[in-house]
């Protein structure tokens, strides 16, 4: 394919910011397809339509050829409509596609789990058969046929799989390639084998490991099975998966198989969201040149965790889901001993009940050097990234990770486990050559852990000079969704041009 043909590109994704969001992906499917747009690419969406979405206030209108559109799902006569508006961004508006059905998307104000229980929807196999569907009834009514359909996570996993066996013969179809995105690997979007009846695939599959997964059909290998190409939003995680079982949570089978085809793009951030110089949710704003004024956000830190302000006392700031694969055993197990060194601790994020209430007791017990706020506050998480001195991120595997990359642009020096998009993002700092902007440890264990804060700590308390320097080279990096946008089109190039 010529490097300079402008590619027309269909993201199909769960969730898009600023319509509707639970984690980093919503993020993606907002910032991404704008910064391509801007790029000259023709982008168009495709989402669900949530009932949390409002569509007066987005001005969600419908589209007379798009409107009560009607498949199966197993024996189930299904009616759908997509729906228009656009993404408006700074420089670019996305043309977006809502899929409207009340019983799957409509009545419901959360994405994928009932808020009370807690427990995933039971007709989420059902809901996004519906999703994969409705991209090629939306390409066959328009008659806009792309070169690339970008698929993301689970969601969207059987899309590359219905192209090649249920859509190969429609006019034009042949020329389409698919990308599947992989950002959690933990969440696979399993259900039973015999959810399989309810695709409409081909029967003669229902028994090939190609759906499933130690006896449950499984979205996300159907997508790592048919994409032509795929990828995870780290070069890291990428190797990760690839090679060691811990990593590929029940798929290493198919990645392993497919190695040659699965690249990493680590995740761009939104610096006209996320940047110090800019930023109206911190106390008082700051750049690389006058970081002088950063120790003001570090008072008003301390100061909404109710601790005395100390300049001379760092504080370790945390922003997480409070989940096992982030690390969290590991701080309880060191807890005790993090409380007897000179620093203090603030936590932002929700999640396991055991975490609530492990931290709510450390509260009571060590509120000098201790503070949390169980749940989540955006603009909290701005002042906690400024007025840190320290950001800890100790995940026993990280996709991508955001909030490290946010640290380094504010100045607060990361200490991160070595894997994943923080090892390819976070470079251990040598004071020989000057060169790295954070602290890493490789073993996922409470003693690797500790090592790596010590480090840290010296460093703050007794070389005021070398800490002021590994800040400047965090300040340095350059995470911008251009960077990673452009790479994005070499990868669709790469498997166009195949």
């Amino acid at each position: 394919m010529p490097s300079g043909k402008k590619l027309k590109i269909l993201f199909v994704t769960s969730e898009v910011v600023p319509f509707i969001k639970t984690g980093g992906l919503a993020d993606v499917s907002s910032a991404l397809p704008q910064n391509l747009q801007e790029m000259g690419h023709q982008v168009r969406i495709v989402v669900p339509k949530y009932g949390a979405i409002d569509e007066r206030k987005y001005k969600i209108h419908e589209v007379v050829r798009l409107k009560d559109l009607t498949t199966k799902i197993g024996e189930k006569d299904v009616t759908f409509s997509l729906r228009s508006s656009f993404l408006i961004g700074k420089k670019a508006r996305v043309q977006i596609y809502f899929l409207d059905n009340q019983d799957y998307f409509g009545g419901r104000h959360s994405l994928y789990s009932d808020p009370l229980s807690g427990e995933d929807f039971p007709d989420n196999d059902e809901r996004f058969i519906l999703l994969a569907k409705s991209v090629f009834e939306l390409i066959i009514k328009l008659g806009w046929i792309p070169d690339i359909i970008h698929c993301n996570d689970w969601q969207c996993g059987l899309v590359p799989a219905y192209l090649k066996l249920n859509y190969q013969n429609e006019p034009g179809f042949d020329q389409i390639k698919t990308l599947f995105t992989i950002h959690n690997l933990s969440s696979q979007g399993e259900f039973p084998a015999d959810v399989f009846q309810k695709t409409g695939l081909p029967s003669e599959l229902k028994k090939q490991a190609k759906f499933i997964s130690d006896g449950k059909f499984n979205f996300m290998r159907a997508g790592a099975e048919y994409a032509d190409v795929i990828n995870t939003v780290s070069e890291r995680y990428a190797n990760e998966i690839c090679s060691d079982k811990e990593f590929s949570l029940g798929l290493h089978d198919i990645l392993k198989k497919r190695k040659d085809k699965i690249f990493g793009i680590i995740n761009g951030i939104d610096d006209s969201v996320w940047n110090p110089e800019f930023d109206k949710n911190i106390a008082k704003r700051y750049n690389i040149k006058s970081l002088e004024n950063k120790p003001a956000n570090k008072k008003a830190l301390a100061e909404k965790f109710s601790f005395d302000y100390d300049e001379k006392i760092p504080i370790i700031g945390m922003i997480s889901r409070l989940y096992p694969s982030k690390g969290f055993d590991l701080v309880i197990e060191a807890f005790e001993e993090l409380m007897k060194e000179n620093l203090r601790i603030v936590l932002l994020g929700a999640g396991d009940k055991k975490y609530h209430r492990f931290f709510m007791e450390a509260l009571s017990k060590h509120q000098s050097k201790f503070s949390c706020y169980l749940g989540f506050d955006d603009q909290l998480a701005h002042l906690i990234e400024a007025g840190s001195d320290m950001f800890l991120m100790p995940s026993q595997f990280e996709p991508c990770g955001l909030n490290q990359m946010y640290s380094l642009v504010y100045g607060s020096v990361p200490i991160v486990r070595e894997t994943g998009g923080l090892a390819d993002t976070v470079f251990e700092f040598d004071s020989k050559t000057g060169e790295g902007n954070g602290f890493l440890f490789k073993d996922f264990n409470k003693d690797s852990m500790m090592k790596s804060i010590l480090k840290a700590l010296n460093f703050y308390h007794n070389e005021p000079k070398l800490w002021h320097k590994i800040i400047k080279n965090g300040m340095r990096s350059n995470f911008s969704w251009i960077n990673s946008s452009k790479n994005y089109i070499d990868l669709y190039r790469k498997v166009l041009g195949a």
